[in-house]
């Protein structure tokens, strides 16, 4: 297998996870959300605040589709679903699983979404980007793992399992 990609939205636990499937693979743990950070010099949601959330996706863009590697678990931000571009990297350098869990989970663990550097446009809430996101990430997902009613250590042992059973 090549690489796997970690989709979903923000606080579904994509880094979290993607730490351990990396090291219980042997492989390289990548967060784009931190490339952007470093290659910009500003934290993400100095990013959206500063520049717009369309200069924001164009970076998100080019740091996801420019990213070059092999056997790395790729945790990128969730807006990058709104990048076509990227995507279609993703799909061509590895598999897409898709982190899902119920709004009701990510509106607990999420406080405040702006200081989190969640992409939102002016009066969308979280409900909306989750509705419509949830769209996109089943439309580029290869995999669903669904995170209902379970822990973060049940969340790595399924995708450890699918990626046995896939051949990972």
């Amino acid at each position: 297998m090549k690489n796997i990609i970690l989709i979903g939205m923000p606080a579904v636990g994509k880094s979290t996870v993607g730490v351990v499937i990396a090291k219980r693979l042997g492989y390289e743990f990548v967060d784009t959300d931190l490339l952007i950070q470093k290659q910009e010099k500003k934290l993400l949601k100095d990013i959206i605040a500063h520049e717009g959330m369309e200069k924001f996706l164009a970076i998100e863009n080019q740091v996801n589709r420019d990213l070059d590697v092999e056997r790395t678990v790729i945790s990128p931000g969730g807006s990058v679903v709104y990048c076509e571009e990227a995507m279609r990297h993703y799909k061509k350098i590895g598999t897409i699983i898709y982190l899902h869990a119920p709004f009701e989970d990510i509106q607990k663990r999420i406080e405040n979404a702006r200081n989190r550097g969640v992409v939102l446009r002016n009066g969308q809430t979280l409900k909306d980007i989750y509705d419509e996101r949830s769209k996109l990430f089943e439309k580029y997902a290869d995999y669903t793992i669904s995170e209902t009613g379970i822990g973060l250590d049940e969340t790595i042992d399924k995708v450890l399992e699918l990626l046995e059973k896939i051949g990972g």
